[in-house]
């Protein structure tokens, strides 16, 4: 279901989030709190993943987790042509999933946990599609069904912090919230711009949900 480089990535992304979890609590305990944090964080981006994979297979189609990486700077770098102008891309994609998670909580002094590390690419399985739908099927993944997929691991990661705040597990929840809201965000590739040029309307529902998880999240557990 996962590659080793998608295993890679999901590894890289909770050691750094545990990482910055565990420095805004209590030093005394790091050890304990850094694995309390892996823990958590290793099961809110499985639960992600795994609502992310499961909907890309019922659209006939695959994704495949990586790291979040900016590779272009500016609101103007498209030409006439639909191609990237090179003075409008980095000479090496910034592997943004790794840096400002760290930045943020540097700048906030921990304050503020960005938990918004990795994205997809997702492509239609041809051969699957053409069994179910006909040789000629399409075999192309339009912006409404990536959005679909990102909307599935963001709905799963709302449910699950609510399960777990029923259940007492308030940390768990917390983090899940916060997970969801800055995934929200339209920035970039991440779930929340695919969302957004996916369908306006889901977009503006999800944000709604995980801006009143966020406040519930800061002000009540």
């Amino acid at each position: 279901m996962m590659n080793k480089k998608e295993i890679g990535m999901i590894i890289v992304s909770v050691i750094i989030l545990s990482f910055i979890i565990a420095l805004s609590k209590d030093l005394s305990n790091f050890k304990e709190n850094i694995a309390y944090a892996f823990l958590m964080v290793f099961i809110i981006i499985l639960l992600n993943i795994f609502g992310k994979k499961a909907m890309a297979r019922y659209l006939d189609s695959e994704i495949e987790i990586k790291l979040w990486e900016i590779e272009r700077y500016g609101l103007f770098g498209v030409s006439s042509g639909g191609l990237i102008h090179p003075s409008k891309k980095f000479k090496k994609p910034i592997p943004a999933g790794a840096l400002i998670p760290i930045i943020v909580s540097l700048i906030t002094l921990g304050y503020v946990k960005w938990m918004a590390t990795l994205v997809f690419d997702v492509k239609a399985s041809v051969y699957r599609s053409a069994k179910r739908h006909g040789i000629y099927a399409f075999s192309e993944m339009t912006e409404y069904h990536i959005g679909i997929i990102a909307a599935a691991g963001i709905f799963v990661s709302f449910v699950s912090a609510v399960i777990a705040y029923l259940f007492g597990y308030e940390e768990f929840a917390r983090l899940s919230l916060y997970f969801v809201f800055f995934n929200m965000l339209p920035l970039s590739d991440l779930d929340g711009n695919k969302i957004f040029f996916g369908s306006i309307i889901l977009w503006s529902f999800l944000i709604a949900l995980s801006l009143i998880g966020l406040g519930y999240a800061v002000f009540m557990i």
